[in-house]
């Protein structure tokens, strides 16, 4: 689809323009007017200006018709003071949504390539990812990544949106990126904890272990063994006790014979010395065998109750001297491992802790892998699907490619004969492209422009820098 007719009143500062659907160029100096056309047809498919008055001074109303070889008539109308107005009528039947219409028949470099030239690389990459026609909207988004991932501009291209999304400075990057270096730091904490607890450590059996009876336990079964050891101790020395006492009655009672025999002895010779006490000296003679007998007495009471003692005890010995020792040695170590490994649980848990942590930062940094992975496996099916404005376009790692090759690898000839190849791709688009400042072009590249144009069937609007004093448009 081409245009057969452009009819321009009072726009841009044109009084009245009309192109008869051919070829031209527009020459003259700078302020001539010459890219006001090209506005003016801009205006006319876009409904956009970078000036700030689109009505020509002195008018209420500018208007600019649009007609084509295929029965479309465009037709905008700026009006001052009021909203301005659009028809779009194909083959006379008014076209609904006509803006979104016109967005279909028209792509940003067919109307103004130049400026595609002079982009930065990344601007004409984005420039590209545009023109490419894949139905989506956040609802997609949302479906294929479980939510909105954070840190994207959402409004470029899908393909630079996925880009973003995947890019080592993305969102889903950086968190996994933050969160494999605590997997890390975790993995070494771990292993220094794990150094110092043994193998096969069973946390639960320790955790549980009651010490505090086990030690009781352990001193119950030490203090009967004692009473055990005591009890026949004392047993094999009863023999020997019960000596001792019979040898200190014996020595009791030599005592008091010798005491007795002594004082015979005195009481004879005071008898021999002094008769006159011979009567006194009787009596008391008399009295020693009582006494002899009272001291023997209480030397058998004594024995009697020292024996009696012993026997009570020798009774209590006989209680345990039969029993059969505890053993203690298993216990005491059971215990002795048992606090060693208690020791450990605090770590242990902190260790358990920290790997319960890590199943789960393992799980979210997979979560964002499979992210990643999915953003840079899209493009492709995306492109399976979408339109294309171009044959051999692919996107790689962000970047389209047209044959392999990026756009930043074209000259600016090159670049221009792209948006010619751009404008035909679209079978049912507008085959027009406006060319303002082909002056910046060398003659050679130019010529190749036009050409290629002619070549497509694609229509060239073009202005070109010259020192003309007049607008002179040229049909080619």
């Amino acid at each position: 689809m081409k245009t057969s007719k452009i009819t321009i009143r009072q726009l841009f500062g044109i009084s009245e323009q009309i192109l008869n659907g051919a070829n031209i160029e527009i020459k003259g100096r700078k302020g001539a007017g010459k890219t006001s056309i090209i506005d003016a047809i801009r205006f006319a498919l876009t409904h956009s200006s970078e000036r700030d008055w689109v009505i020509k001074n002195g008018a209420d109303e500018g208007e600019i018709i649009i007609e084509t070889d295929s029965g479309l008539t465009i037709d905008r109308k700026a009006r001052k003071g009021k909203v301005d107005a659009i028809s779009v009528k194909e083959n006379l039947t008014t076209v609904n949504k006509p803006e979104t219409f016109l967005k279909s028949i028209i792509t940003p470099l067919q109307l103004n390539p130049v400026e595609f030239t002079q982009m930065s690389k990344a601007d004409q990459n984005r420039a590209i990812l545009d023109l490419i026609e894949f139905d989506w909207d956040m609802d997609w988004i949302r479906e294929k990544f479980g939510e909105i991932p954070q840190g994207v501009d959402y409004s470029q291209n899908i393909l630079q949106i996925l880009n973003d999304i995947q890019s080592d400075k993305g969102a889903y990057f950086l968190s996994r990126q933050d969160i494999n270096r605590e997997i890390r730091h975790k993995l070494a904490f771990i292993s220094d904890i794990a150094k110092d607890i043994p193998d096969g450590y069973q946390a639960e059996k320790w955790r549980n272990y009651d010490l505090s009876a086990q030690y009781t336990e352990l001193m119950k079964r030490r203090d009967k063994n004692g009473k055990i050891e005591r009890a026949k101790a004392f047993r094999d020395s009863y023999n020997n006790k019960l000596r001792g006492l019979e040898a200190n009655r014996e020595i009791a009672v030599s005592a008091a014979s010798q005491a007795i025999a002594t004082e015979r002895d005195n009481l004879n010779r005071l008898i021999a010395e002094r008769e006159a006490e011979i009567r006194a000296a009787r009596d008391k003679l008399a009295s020693l065998d009582a006494k002899f007998d009272d001291k023997k007495k209480i030397a058998q009471s004594e024995f009697e109750t020292a024996k009696a003692k012993l026997d009570k005890d020798t009774g209590v010995a006989e209680q345990f001297m039969n029993l059969t020792p505890e053993p203690t040695e298993e216990l005491a170590e059971e215990i002795k491992t048992a606090e060693a490994m208690m020791k450990h649980l605090n770590e242990y848990d902190r260790m358990s802790a920290m790997q319960s942590e890590l199943e789960g930062l393992k799980a979210k940094s997979d979560e964002y892998t499979e992210k990643i992975e999915l953003a840079r496996s899209l493009p492709a099916e995306i492109l399976e699907t979408a339109t294309l404005p171009i044959e051999g376009l692919t996107v790689k790692d962000g970047i389209p490619l047209i044959h392999g090759l990026p756009v930043s690898n074209r000259s600016d000839g090159e670049k221009l004969e792209l948006c010619v190849d751009i404008a035909v791709h679209n079978p049912s688009g507008l085959k027009i492209i406006l060319i303002d400042g082909a002056e910046k072009l060398d003659d050679e590249s130019r010529e190749r422009l036009y050409t290629k144009c002619r070549e497509k069937g694609v229509q060239f609007i073009a202005t070109r820098t010259t020192n003309d004093n007049e607008l002179i448009v040229t049909e080619l």
